[in-house]
């Protein structure tokens, strides 16, 4: 009787084991969400600004231009969605390959918490679609060598995206702070096509930015 008793709680362990495993790995229920922002950072401007960083991106001689920040769910109207519920760390898997794409594991973690839990995807399923819409774009020539720093307009920065994707400029957004660029936002439908941007992502303030030289 007792060996019965056992074999029953065994079985009942595995299955309680088993359930909690499939609700690890299953996405968390989305929250409504229109479109995607995918940003890009200005990585001189950033490394400029932020000395004792020790990223790949401010590393010397790394040559880092327009830079991987994150894949954001986006709304029309209103703000958009954050921290939408419990974000597991991401596996070493993925962290591993991401980084050929991002500047540093900690970046990877702080997306997928902020922004990739709200998308109702899986974190591989979400790293993917990261993957997909940065490859999708390209930086404008004139910003992959850039040498020396130089002050551009808000337009111009738009202007010279929209044309080497063949893209709308309403899809572009640059986004600044104390005169300076931060990075451009690009605004993507959920099958990852340009689309344009609503008044619910930041536009820069100013008529133009300082871009300093890639190093």
């Amino acid at each position: 009787m007792k060996a019965a008793t056992s074999v029953v709680a065994v079985i009942l362990v595995c299955a309680s084991l088993a359930g909690a495993i499939r609700n690890h790995q299953q996405p968390i229920e989305a929250t409504h969400l229109d479109y995607y922002v995918l940003s890009l950072s200005w990585a001189p401007n950033y490394c400029g600004e932020h000395p004792g960083d020790h990223s790949k991106e401010c590393q010397p001689e790394s040559h880092a231009n327009f830079v991987l920040h994150g894949l954001w769910p986006q709304v029309t109207s209103g703000p958009p969605p954050l921290h939408c519920g419990p974000a597991h760390p991401v596996s070493s898997v993925i962290v591993r390959h991401m980084l050929e794409y991002f500047p540093s594991r900690a970046l990877i973690q702080h997306e997928w918490q902020e922004h990739g839990v709200c998308t109702g995807l899986s974190p591989a399923d979400y790293f993917k679609k990261v993957e997909d819409a940065f490859n999708s774009i390209k930086i404008p020539e004139e910003y992959q060598q850039l040498r020396p720093g130089k002050s551009v307009t808000i337009t111009e920065v738009e202007r010279n995206f929209a044309q080497a994707n063949n893209g709308p400029p309403g899809a572009f957004r640059v986004s600044c702070h104390s005169g300076q660029l931060v990075g451009v936002e690009v605004c993507l439908n959920k099958d990852l096509e340009l689309q344009a941007c609503t008044a619910s992502v930041r536009e820069c303030p100013d008529s133009q930015v300082l871009i300093r030289a890639v190093k």
